[in-house]
């Protein structure tokens, strides 16, 4: 299984060169550009860990993939992705967020069945990922 989400989830990942080509995108359209990473990649985990802090204010292109490198070798088995933000309407709006790292064996998900009163049947997604360790000891 792989994971689809943000920009070029169906290509295949990006080289380093292919990643410093959309960080001077974003750059050059004045966007602050973070760095985020899990190990759980359920589809409502939208907040994942920042790596640092964002980086406001960034000209040169490598300051980011420097950053990127920190990131992969801190959590080599782990989701990284690169967000773009575009704070010059006065808020903080998402324009492009897409994976750098994947590991090399997504465990995917399962469909978790509960019965409810009146015979309902909810179905709750959840990730392989976080069956190994509990969400207090992941980290």
């Amino acid at each position: 299984m792989r994971l689809t989400q943000g920009a070029f989830s169906f290509l295949p990942d990006l080289t380093d060169a292919q990643i410093q080509k959309q960080v001077e995108y974003c750059i050059a359209k004045g966007w602050a550009v973070n760095i985020e990473w899990t190990d759980d990649p359920h589809p409502r985990n939208t907040y994942w860990d920042l790596w640092g802090l964002p980086l406001f204010d960034i000209k040169d292109p490598a300051a980011v993939m420097f950053e990127l490198a920190e990131c992969r070798k801190a959590n080599p088995t782990g989701y990284i992705k690169m967000q773009a933000f575009n704070a010059s309407i006065g808020t903080e709006s998402c324009v492009h967020a897409f994976i750098v790292q994947r590991p090399n064996y997504e465990p995917g998900f399962f469909l978790q069945r509960t019965e409810n009163d009146g015979r309902f049947i909810r179905y709750t997604i959840v990730s392989y990922a976080t069956q190994k360790l509990p969400a207090g000891d992941r980290y």
